[in-house]
């Protein structure tokens, strides 16, 4: 599992870049008790990592107040296909900025909030690198007016939203 972390990782670091990054990319502040929960995503880029995944929810789990456990979660090929899943922990690393470890490997990814919304029903998620980005809810259907918020966040922050492709979610 350690091995299938790090190849992660370095897949993320070596993927296409689906943002400007000439573009000044902005967190915003994040509650990290109201942040924690299930998520699941809606839409995101293509990323080698997360080849093949449907159905796909992240858990954050408050550990105190700059740390939560992760455990991303996804069906292998189809909303009702094997479960794949890899854990690991993400401390505060700024406002709206955390470090995220999977799966025991030494090093970390930066994972910053762009937006969440006043209820925290949704978020958009972003890499400064440019190589991923995701749109987050509470359930696993997100509607359209609320959806075009989250898009037009990407956009703003340089991101080429018509590179997204759409979770499917069992219904």
């Amino acid at each position: 599992m350690r091995w299938l972390a790090a190849v992660a990782l370095l897949a993320l670091a070596a993927c296409a870049t689906y943002r400007d990054t000439g573009v000044a990319m902005r967190a915003v502040p994040v509650d990290l008790a109201r942040y924690a929960g299930t998520w699941f995503e809606i839409e995101r880029f293509p990323v080698r990592f997360q080849q093949g995944c449907e159905a796909t929810t992240a858990t954050y789990t408050l550990i105190d107040a700059r740390t939560v456990g992760v455990l991303n979660r996804c069906r292998d090929g189809a909303p009702d296909g094997p479960v794949r899943t890899i854990a690991g922990t993400a401390t505060v690393a700024g406002e709206g900025r955390l470090s995220v470890r999977l799966g025991g490997v030494p090093f970390a990814a930066p994972y910053w909030v762009l937006w969440v919304a006043p209820d925290y029903s949704a978020a958009v998620v972003g890499v400064p690198q440019g190589t991923a980005g995701w749109i987050l809810a509470r359930s696993p259907a997100m509607p359209a007016a609320r959806l075009a918020e989250a898009r037009a966040v990407l956009a703003a922050n340089g991101y080429d939203v018509s590179r997204l492709i759409a979770v499917r979610h069992a219904r």
